[in-house]
């Protein structure tokens, strides 16, 4: 029996395609909470991977990727309460791409963002300079994963804070 949809091969069934994000890497802002007009949280922030190679030279060359974050409900609250600037991050999420209209130039822009469902901070406070490992307490990593608490689609009456050219000013300010 064949489902719309599927791919059959040798009595297998295959899913059309998949959206998953998975990162590793610094927080490059401080993460924006906002509510939306129907009361939904949303946190948005920049998080930089970095990669070594060696170029056609043989030289090593240093690569680094931003990516633009978005939280939403729980998880934008936590994200908001305990990331900070500079702190390495796990990721996990799907890639979404929205577009709008320019007010000034009138063209058609667009952003790719990750949709993050997971989060996990890595590294101890102490390290990341979050205050907790100073004072002999013991620090839990919070780590929330969103799949499992609310849908997963975005409000409709969204707009990301990053959909400009600010984000370029960003990079050139972090502490790695």
């Amino acid at each position: 029996m064949r489902h719309a949809g599927t791919i059959t091969s040798t009595n297998r069934t295959m899913a059309k395609g998949l959206n998953k994000v998975m990162l590793i890497g610094h927080l490059g802002n401080d993460p924006e909470l906002r509510t939306t007009a129907s009361g939904q949280s949303v946190s948005n922030f920049t998080v930089a991977t970095s990669e070594n190679f060696k170029d056609a030279s043989g030289n090593w060359q240093d690569r680094t990727e931003w990516h633009r974050i978005v939280a939403w409900g729980k998880l934008a609250e936590i994200c908001n309460q305990y990331l900070k600037k500079g702190r390495q991050v796990y990721i996990e999420g799907r890639l979404q791409t929205r577009s709008w209209e320019d007010s000034k130039s009138g063209e058609k822009r667009f952003a790719t963002e990750i949709v993050c469902t997971d989060m996990q901070m890595l590294g101890s406070a102490k390290e990341q300079g979050g205050g907790h490992g100073d004072t002999g307490q013991s620090f839990e990593r919070p780590q929330y994963n969103q799949m499992q608490r609310e849908n997963r689609q975005a409000p409709s009456d969204y707009t990301s804070p990053h959909a400009g050219p600010a984000m370029e000013q960003e990079k050139d300010d972090l502490p790695f």
